[in-house]
């Protein structure tokens, strides 16, 4: 059973700029200094709220040695915050810029507003409101049935850009208040796929998840954009997916600015074991169990061979830290700590 997004992981070349942006520009809070425990030379950040809900998790890898990534087919197009309102959307907008980063927006997505802009690596970051929601033109029992077109003035050809770039707060924001905090997490994250008949397949029958929207993506008609989520069709929970046949697009390349797996958050062991079997019976070659000190994950890939993981919702981040202390320092596995020394000397610092 996935209830919704654990964590987002992505590339950065940079571990200080990286730290600097996310805990200083977006508020969050760094919850683990830790290491790929594949790559132990290498750092694993942890971002998020307070207390590290599943759901509100964003991590870097830093591997600086990696060319520049681009999104396409197999890989992640963007990932989206989510925040109360539009009053808390124009807020970011401001401060965003404010800070030196260009942002579009804010557009009206039909379900939702956003604003875009991008992290110093170049990763596509979205912030988009908590509503209207997805029952604005189809009723709850009804979601994801029917292909529904945006209306001409939320489309690119529509809709007045130039009007749209002025829109701004008038203030600027120093400190991030609570309506436009990002504490609440993910909103929904968008892929690619070179087949959504297939796509969907995959998420409702493979995965068990819920169509929520058949949908075209609103700055270009020809492409279709579906969301899945789970079965409340909850915020938190939609990933979403825009097609580009095979030829007519290029595909993914990873690097840094670019996401590597995305994970589902599921309860326990025991359903996380139950999926893993289901998965295995559908033919999918999926991973063991992985020991991720902060939660057990499996891994797998979609039918365009973008990584996907489901991890389990505990034991979280406090087990080797108290929630005061989260992210204060280098945290290190068992497994590991014999080489802390050599580890420390190679990595970056996260001070500029």
């Amino acid at each position: 059973m996935i209830t919704g997004f654990h964590h987002l992981t992505a590339i950065t070349s940079n571990a200080a700029k990286n730290v600097a942006y996310y805990t200083k520009v977006l508020g969050l809070r760094l919850v683990k200094q830790t290491v790929n425990f594949d790559d132990p030379g290498s750092w694993h950040l942890y971002f998020g709220n307070e207390s590290g809900v599943p759901g509100t998790i964003l991590t870097f890898f830093e591997w600086a040695h990696l060319p520049k990534g681009t999104p396409g087919i197999g890989g992640t197009h963007h990932l989206a915050f989510r925040v109360k309102d539009r009053e808390g959307l124009l807020k970011w907008k401001r401060r965003i810029q404010d800070f030196g980063y260009h942002v579009n927006g804010p557009f009206d997505r039909k379900y939702f507003e956003s604003i875009y802009t991008n992290d110093p690596d170049g990763l596509i970051i979205e912030i988009a409101t908590e509503g209207p929601g997805f029952t604005v033109d189809e009723s709850f029992e009804n979601l994801g049935q029917s292909l529904l077109s945006p209306n001409p003035s939320q489309t690119k050809a529509g809709r007045n850009d130039a009007l749209i770039a002025e829109e701004n707060w008038e203030e600027s924001i120093p400190v991030i208040t609570a309506e436009m905090s990002l504490n609440k997490g993910l909103h929904h994250v968008s892929a690619i796929s070179s087949d959504i008949i297939r796509t969907d397949d995959f998420y409702q029958d493979v995965l068990g998840m819920r169509r929520v929207k058949k949908t075209q993506n609103f700055d270009d008609a020809s492409v279709p954009h579906w969301y899945w989520g789970n079965q409340n069709a909850e915020v938190g929970s939609i990933m979403t997916y825009f097609e580009y046949k095979q030829g007519a697009y290029r595909p993914v390349k990873m690097g840094t600015g670019s996401t590597h797996h995305i994970a589902f958050s599921t309860p326990n062991d025991e359903t996380q074991a139950e999926m893993r079997e289901n998965l295995l019976s559908k033919g999918l070659r999926v991973s063991p169990v992985m020991e991720r000190n902060y939660f057990r994950s499996i891994y797998f890939n979609d039918p365009d061979g973008h990584i996907l993981e489901i991890a389990t919702a505990g034991p979280g981040f406090a087990v080797d830290e108290t929630p005061k202390e989260l992210g204060s320092r280098l945290m290190l596995p068992g497994h590991l700590e014999k080489y802390r020394s050599e580890i420390e000397q190679n990595l970056s610092p996260l001070e500029q």
